[in-house]
């Protein structure tokens, strides 16, 4: 007898909240990228150990690129690393679910149907995904590196 094909998405109201890690790291994210866009980058270097040497990584342009997106600056977030804004608005979407969640006390909840099949292709396109945006942010190192390096 053949099994019923598991969806890749499914989406469900529940009583409790099965991710509240996922709501603190996203009011985490959200409430740094406030304070950057509203103080300022932070005073420390937050670069890999290979960014004086003009070699960038996907996440390079990343905390600039949040406080441009706290600031509503799209243009200028996407122009410095367009994941960003995907993190941002991600994290504004966990932090509203959680918003109703404790006033209505039902939990939308997303589950991932991971068959192994499913799971090979998304870490593929995952992977994919990161070499361009690697590829794209190396081709973006003398705006990355403007203004960061303490090497020169």
């Amino acid at each position: 007898m053949p099994t019923a094909a598991v969806p890749f998405l499914r989406l469900r109201v529940e009583p409790v909240d099965h991710h509240r890690w996922v709501t603190a790291g996203a009011a985490l994210a959200l409430g740094a990228a406030f304070l950057m866009a509203a103080f300022g980058l932070p005073p420390v270097d937050l670069h890999g150990p290979l960014h004086p040497l003009g070699i960038m990584d996907p996440f390079c342009g990343g905390t600039r690129a949040a406080r441009y997106a706290a600031q509503g600056n799209l243009a200028e977030a996407w122009r410095y690393n367009p994941l960003s804004i995907v993190i941002v608005c991600g994290a504004m979407a966990a932090v509203v679910r959680a918003g109703i969640g404790l006033v209505s006390r039902r939990w939308l909840t997303l589950t991932i149907g991971w068959a192994a099949a499913r799971r090979r292709w998304v870490i593929a396109i995952v992977l994919v995904l990161l070499v361009l945006l690697e590829v794209r942010q190396q081709l973006r190192a003398d705006l990355l590196m403007a203004g960061t390096s303490t090497w020169r």
